[in-house]
Protein backbone atom coordinates (compact mmCIF):
# COMPACT_ATOMS: atom_id res chain seq x y z
CA UNK A 1 0.00 0.00 0.00
CA UNK A 2 1.29 3.03 -1.14
CA UNK A 3 1.66 5.83 2.09
CA UNK A 4 -0.68 8.46 2.68
CA UNK A 5 -3.73 9.72 4.71
CA UNK A 6 -7.47 10.00 4.74
CA UNK A 7 -8.75 13.28 6.27
CA UNK A 8 -12.55 13.35 7.04
CA UNK A 9 -14.62 15.36 9.53
CA UNK A 10 -17.08 15.13 12.52
CA UNK A 11 -19.24 17.55 10.10
CA UNK A 12 -19.24 19.84 7.13
CA UNK A 13 -17.44 22.66 7.78
CA UNK A 14 -14.70 21.68 10.45
CA UNK A 15 -11.85 23.03 8.45
CA UNK A 16 -11.01 19.73 6.55
CA UNK A 17 -9.80 21.36 3.31
CA UNK A 18 -7.74 23.72 5.58
CA UNK A 19 -5.86 21.32 7.26
CA UNK A 20 -5.66 19.11 3.88
CA UNK A 21 -3.74 22.12 2.58
CA UNK A 22 -1.32 22.58 5.37
CA UNK A 23 0.16 18.43 5.68
CA UNK A 24 0.01 19.40 1.46
CA UNK A 25 2.59 22.19 2.12
CA UNK A 26 4.50 20.68 4.86
CA UNK A 27 5.23 17.18 2.75
CA UNK A 28 5.82 18.50 -0.51
CA UNK A 29 8.37 21.53 1.06
CA UNK A 30 9.98 18.07 2.80
CA UNK A 31 10.21 17.09 -0.15
CA UNK A 32 7.87 14.26 -0.52
CA UNK A 33 5.44 14.22 -3.94
CA UNK A 34 2.04 14.86 -3.16
CA UNK A 35 -0.72 13.36 -5.05
CA UNK A 36 -3.90 15.41 -3.78
CA UNK A 37 -7.55 14.11 -4.45
CA UNK A 38 -11.23 15.39 -3.71
CA UNK A 39 -13.09 13.09 -5.51
CA UNK A 40 -16.62 14.46 -5.15
CA UNK A 41 -16.90 17.82 -5.07
CA UNK A 42 -20.26 19.63 -4.66
CA UNK A 43 -21.02 23.57 -4.27
CA UNK A 44 -18.54 24.19 -6.90
CA UNK A 45 -18.32 27.71 -8.47
CA UNK A 46 -18.65 29.04 -11.95
CA UNK A 47 -16.67 31.01 -13.92
CA UNK A 48 -16.98 31.33 -17.90
CA UNK A 49 -19.36 27.97 -17.84
CA UNK A 50 -16.73 25.95 -16.40
CA UNK A 51 -17.07 24.43 -12.97
CA UNK A 52 -14.53 25.54 -10.77
CA UNK A 53 -14.03 23.00 -7.12
CA UNK A 54 -12.87 25.19 -5.05
CA UNK A 55 -11.71 22.68 -2.03
CA UNK A 56 -9.73 20.47 -5.38
CA UNK A 57 -7.92 24.04 -6.48
CA UNK A 58 -6.61 24.27 -2.63
CA UNK A 59 -5.47 21.18 -2.66
CA UNK A 60 -3.54 21.27 -5.68
CA UNK A 61 -1.87 24.78 -5.33
CA UNK A 62 -1.10 23.70 -1.63
CA UNK A 63 0.76 20.75 -3.00
CA UNK A 64 2.34 22.56 -5.92
CA UNK A 65 0.63 19.56 -8.02
CA UNK A 66 1.07 20.17 -11.74
CA UNK A 67 -1.90 17.54 -12.38
CA UNK A 68 -5.49 18.73 -13.91
CA UNK A 69 -8.28 20.05 -11.37
CA UNK A 70 -10.10 17.40 -13.40
CA UNK A 71 -8.40 14.70 -12.08
CA UNK A 72 -7.89 15.48 -8.51
CA UNK A 73 -11.23 15.83 -8.40
CA UNK A 74 -13.15 13.84 -11.83
CA UNK A 75 -16.69 14.68 -10.22
CA UNK A 76 -17.71 18.36 -9.74
CA UNK A 77 -21.43 19.22 -9.14
CA UNK A 78 -22.15 23.51 -8.78
CA UNK A 79 -25.61 22.66 -6.00
CA UNK A 80 -24.06 23.22 -2.65
CA UNK A 81 -25.95 19.82 -0.99
CA UNK A 82 -25.03 16.49 -0.62
CA UNK A 83 -22.85 15.02 -3.63
CA UNK A 84 -24.90 12.49 -3.29
CA UNK A 85 -28.24 14.27 -4.13
CA UNK A 86 -26.06 16.78 -6.26
CA UNK A 87 -25.05 13.90 -8.51
CA UNK A 88 -28.50 12.51 -8.63
CA UNK A 89 -29.83 15.81 -9.62
CA UNK A 90 -27.54 15.83 -12.53
CA UNK A 91 -28.03 11.94 -13.55
CA UNK A 92 -24.89 11.12 -13.03
CA UNK A 93 -24.00 7.26 -10.91
CA UNK A 94 -20.67 7.18 -9.21
CA UNK A 95 -19.66 3.63 -8.14
CA UNK A 96 -17.28 2.59 -5.40
CA UNK A 97 -15.05 1.21 -7.83
CA UNK A 98 -15.08 4.29 -9.64
CA UNK A 99 -14.21 6.76 -6.93
CA UNK A 100 -11.09 4.17 -6.12
CA UNK A 101 -9.57 4.29 -9.33
CA UNK A 102 -10.62 8.29 -8.69
CA UNK A 103 -8.29 8.64 -6.25
CA UNK A 104 -5.43 6.11 -6.91
CA UNK A 105 -4.97 7.14 -11.00
CA UNK A 106 -2.16 9.25 -11.24
CA UNK A 107 -0.13 8.20 -8.30
CA UNK A 108 2.24 5.45 -7.28
CA UNK A 109 3.90 3.92 -4.61
CA UNK A 110 6.74 6.35 -4.31
CA UNK A 111 4.43 8.92 -3.24
CA UNK A 112 2.23 10.02 -0.67
CA UNK A 113 -1.78 9.78 -1.69
CA UNK A 114 -3.82 12.48 -0.14
CA UNK A 115 -7.29 12.07 -0.02
CA UNK A 116 -10.10 14.71 1.53
CA UNK A 117 -13.60 13.44 2.02
CA UNK A 118 -16.70 15.22 2.28
CA UNK A 119 -18.64 16.16 5.47
CA UNK A 120 -18.28 13.86 8.11
CA UNK A 121 -17.48 10.54 8.14
CA UNK A 122 -21.04 8.76 7.60
CA UNK A 123 -22.14 11.64 4.89
CA UNK A 124 -23.10 10.31 1.39
CA UNK A 125 -20.46 10.56 -0.85
CA UNK A 126 -22.74 8.37 -3.99
CA UNK A 127 -25.73 7.05 -4.11
CA UNK A 128 -25.48 4.32 -0.92
CA UNK A 129 -21.89 4.79 -0.86
CA UNK A 130 -20.57 6.97 2.36
CA UNK A 131 -17.04 8.35 2.84
CA UNK A 132 -16.48 5.05 5.26
CA UNK A 133 -17.05 3.31 1.99
CA UNK A 134 -14.19 4.71 0.23
CA UNK A 135 -11.93 5.25 3.26
CA UNK A 136 -12.27 1.18 4.00
CA UNK A 137 -11.60 0.08 0.06
CA UNK A 138 -8.64 2.65 0.36
CA UNK A 139 -7.40 1.17 3.72
CA UNK A 140 -5.33 4.43 4.47
CA UNK A 141 -4.77 5.67 8.23
CA UNK A 142 -7.30 8.34 9.18
CA UNK A 143 -7.19 11.82 9.80
CA UNK A 144 -10.49 13.25 11.45
CA UNK A 145 -11.06 17.07 12.05
CA UNK A 146 -13.00 18.48 14.69
CA UNK A 147 -14.52 21.72 15.03
CA UNK A 148 -13.71 23.16 19.11
CA UNK A 149 -17.11 24.08 19.57
CA UNK A 150 -19.63 22.59 22.21
CA UNK A 151 -20.97 19.11 21.83
CA UNK A 152 -17.75 18.58 19.45
CA UNK A 153 -16.52 15.77 22.26
CA UNK A 154 -19.43 13.12 21.64
CA UNK A 155 -19.63 13.87 17.69
CA UNK A 156 -15.24 12.97 18.09
CA UNK A 157 -15.92 9.61 20.35
CA UNK A 158 -18.79 8.23 17.77
CA UNK A 159 -16.54 9.13 14.30
CA UNK A 160 -13.63 7.43 16.10
CA UNK A 161 -15.88 4.51 16.91
CA UNK A 162 -17.32 4.43 13.27
CA UNK A 163 -13.72 4.43 12.07
CA UNK A 164 -12.64 1.59 14.18
CA UNK A 165 -15.37 -0.41 13.22
CA UNK A 166 -14.46 0.41 9.67
CA UNK A 167 -11.40 -1.37 10.51
CA UNK A 168 -9.33 2.23 10.06
CA UNK A 169 -6.56 3.52 12.68
CA UNK A 170 -6.87 7.10 13.15
CA UNK A 171 -3.84 9.01 12.52
CA UNK A 172 -4.71 11.81 14.54
CA UNK A 173 -7.65 13.89 15.91
CA UNK A 174 -7.22 17.66 14.76
CA UNK A 175 -9.28 20.12 17.08
CA UNK A 176 -9.69 22.99 15.04
CA UNK A 177 -11.23 26.35 15.54
CA UNK A 178 -13.27 27.52 12.35
CA UNK A 179 -14.68 30.19 14.04
CA UNK A 180 -12.83 32.46 17.06
CA UNK A 181 -13.88 30.77 20.46
CA UNK A 182 -15.28 33.14 23.05
CA UNK A 183 -16.03 30.48 26.08
CA UNK A 184 -13.05 30.49 27.82
CA UNK A 185 -14.45 27.70 30.16
CA UNK A 186 -14.30 25.34 27.86
CA UNK A 187 -11.58 23.61 27.15
CA UNK A 188 -12.47 20.58 24.88
CA UNK A 189 -8.82 19.39 24.22
CA UNK A 190 -8.02 18.10 27.51
CA UNK A 191 -11.23 16.85 27.88
CA UNK A 192 -10.98 14.85 24.32
CA UNK A 193 -6.94 13.79 25.62
CA UNK A 194 -8.20 11.42 28.15
CA UNK A 195 -10.35 9.08 25.78
CA UNK A 196 -7.76 9.41 23.33
CA UNK A 197 -4.75 7.45 22.46
CA UNK A 198 -3.22 8.51 19.48
CA UNK A 199 -2.08 12.21 18.71
CA UNK A 200 -4.35 15.27 19.60
CA UNK A 201 -3.42 18.62 17.58
CA UNK A 202 -4.84 21.28 18.77
CA UNK A 203 -5.05 24.21 16.01
CA UNK A 204 -6.01 28.68 16.41
CA UNK A 205 -8.32 30.24 14.25
CA UNK A 206 -7.17 31.81 11.58
CA UNK A 207 -8.86 34.95 10.33
CA UNK A 208 -7.91 34.80 6.61
CA UNK A 209 -10.07 31.82 6.06
CA UNK A 210 -9.04 31.64 2.28
CA UNK A 211 -5.89 31.07 2.74
CA UNK A 212 -5.75 29.75 6.45
CA UNK A 213 -4.02 26.72 5.26
CA UNK A 214 -0.98 28.24 4.77
CA UNK A 215 -0.74 30.44 8.23
CA UNK A 216 -1.35 27.09 9.21
CA UNK A 217 1.49 25.31 7.72
CA UNK A 218 3.59 28.03 8.82
CA UNK A 219 2.73 28.81 12.46
CA UNK A 220 1.75 25.24 13.65
CA UNK A 221 4.33 23.86 15.55
CA UNK A 222 2.36 20.93 16.39
CA UNK A 223 1.38 19.85 12.98
CA UNK A 224 4.48 20.62 11.96
CA UNK A 225 5.74 18.02 14.11
CA UNK A 226 3.34 15.63 13.57
CA UNK A 227 4.07 15.52 9.43
CA UNK A 228 7.79 15.01 10.02
CA UNK A 229 7.45 12.22 12.61
CA UNK A 230 4.17 10.68 11.71
CA UNK A 231 4.03 11.13 7.67
CA UNK A 232 7.57 11.33 6.56
CA UNK A 233 9.78 9.67 9.39
CA UNK A 234 7.36 6.38 9.53
CA UNK A 235 6.33 6.13 5.95
CA UNK A 236 9.66 7.37 3.97
CA UNK A 237 12.17 5.90 6.57
CA UNK A 238 16.15 7.26 5.55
Amino acid sequence: MMPGLFITGTDTGVGKTQIAGAIARLLTNAGVHVVPRKPVESGCGLRDNDLIPGDALTLRTAAKSTQALDQICPYQFQPAISPERAAAQAGVQITLSELESACLNGSDSGQFLLVEAAGGFYSPLAHKLRCADLAARLGLPVMLVVADRLGCINHTLLSIDAIHSAGLTVSAVILNQPAKCSDTEMDNAADLQQWLKFPLIQVQHQSDSSHAWQALAEQTDQLKNFVERELIQLRFPG
